[in-house]
């Protein structure tokens, strides 16, 4: 499936940048080309004025490329450096396209001027092209009183340079194909990466999720079928099988409970108000919630708070994280152990600290512990209760905030928690 959304993505994006360069190269190939039709059409015109006005002063008169019989120069309005600089030459005919004269400064045989003749009698334009001897000609066939005036002039060294454009410009379009083609597969993959990361994710929590709602309905059912086969029993009798029900009940209602947070938590993230609050007064609050429960587990609780702390962001949240983290040290404790908490200020930063003592989490394991479902140990996470959920939770939390969590442990002895959020700033 991602391989046929990544060929996809590919394929579009080849499309997009092939028509793209396709109309690049062609806008500026026909600007190219209109820019150099005008230049010659404005050359070959003056050429042609060039010789129309020679043959005017000579009255017809037959001029073979020498000096001496070419027309003195004259006042023309500078017409004849164009003749002299381009390789051009002209042909004067009668009415019926018979050759009268020719005025050329190269030698060239007969038949040539003959096949040229031929090429501009067939189509008597103002501006026309043939080729010959490998050669481009441009005309321009100009009438007289008695006849025509062809100027003819050589026009291979434009012509090149379009046909040198396009091959450039093929070239430069297979190179830049195959390196845009590398390169957008490159990139198609990585655009791609976030996309098969969330599917993986999405399936594993699929899977996560129905494994843990399957032992609780497992076990409502076996107890129904329990209270099913002893239907002749009273409910006092009866009361076992029940509140093992109930309890499997409450455990899924957990359960969906913290499934259904963590997927409203980005559209909570928009909804939720944002205000100022003390947060050393809502770690004092939360301790005080958890104090007999920690005593109760015979652990040993310290704490460090250092008064007055404020941050943005809810209350309610931060007093959730410190619940989590709280209540984890609690049952990944050992009997005997110790938990502390500490809340203080680092520059413009505020970290909270909670640790317990313990077996301790093994380092591969660290940078998966804040993911849905995760267990470091699986067995004994399910007998403590544990979804593998409190801490994508607080982590989630924590971004919400624009906040940091991160862990540190030593198997067998300490685990840290640390969450690091924004200081308010007081203006």
């Amino acid at each position: 499936m991602f391989n046929r959304l990544r060929n996809r993505f590919l394929l579009m994006n080849m499309v997009i940048i092939t028509i793209i360069m396709l109309v690049a190269f062609a806008s500026i190939y026909v600007i190219t080309y209109q820019n150099t039709k005008r230049d010659i059409d404005m050359e070959l015109h003056r050429v042609a004025d060039f010789y129309h006005k020679g043959d005017l002063m000579n009255g017809g008169k037959q001029r073979q490329g020498q000096d001496g019989g070419r027309p003195p120069q004259m006042d023309d309005g500078g017409m004849g450096p164009f003749a002299e600089r381009s390789v051009s030459f002209g042909l004067r005919t009668d009415a019926q396209w018979s050759l009268v004269s020719t005025d050329s400064r190269y030698d060239m045989d007969d038949a040539f001027y003959a096949a040229a003749l031929k090429k501009a009698a067939a189509n008597p334009v103002d501006s026309g092209r043939f080729t010959l001897s490998d050669t481009r000609w441009a005309y321009c066939v100009s009438p007289g009183p008695s006849g025509y005036t062809i100027a003819y002039m050589d026009v291979t060294a434009q012509q090149k340079i379009l046909t040198n454009l396009v091959y450039t410009f093929s070239a430069v379009a297979l190179v830049m194909l195959a390196v845009i083609y590398a390169t957008s597969r490159y990139f198609a993959g990585r655009s791609i990466a976030p996309v098969r990361d969330a599917f993986d994710k999405q399936k594993r929590f699929i899977a996560d999720a129905s494994h843990e709602l399957k032992t609780p309905l497992a076990v409502i059912n076996t107890n129904a079928d329990v209270l099913l086969a002893n239907e002749g029993d009273t409910i006092a009798s009866q009361a076992k099988w029940l509140h093992h029900i109930k309890s499997e009940t409450e455990r899924m209602k957990t359960l969906t409970n913290d499934l259904l947070y963590l997927t409203e938590m980005e559209d909570a993230r928009a909804r939720t108000i944002f205000v100022p609050f003390d947060v050393s007064d809502a770690a004092e609050g939360v301790l005080l919630t958890m104090e007999a429960v920690i005593f109760e587990q015979n652990l040993a609780l310290s704490y460090d708070v250092e008064p007055g702390l404020t941050a943005v962001g809810s209350a309610e949240q931060i007093k959730q994280v410190v619940m989590i983290l709280l209540d984890n040290a609690v049952k990944y404790n050992e009997p005997g152990g110790e938990i502390s908490l500490t809340l203080k200020k680092q520059q413009h930063q505020l970290q909270l600290a909670v640790s317990n003592t313990g077996a301790g989490i093994p380092a591969e394991h660290l940078d998966r512990i804040f993911d849905r479902f995760y267990r470091a140990d699986a067995s004994r996470s399910r007998k403590q209760g544990g979804y593998g959920l409190g801490l994508a939770i607080a982590r989630s939390i924590v971004e919400q905030h624009r906040g940091r969590i991160a862990a540190k442990s030593v198997p067998g002895g300490r685990t840290t928690f640390t969450v690091t959020l924004p200081l308010e700033t007081k203006k």
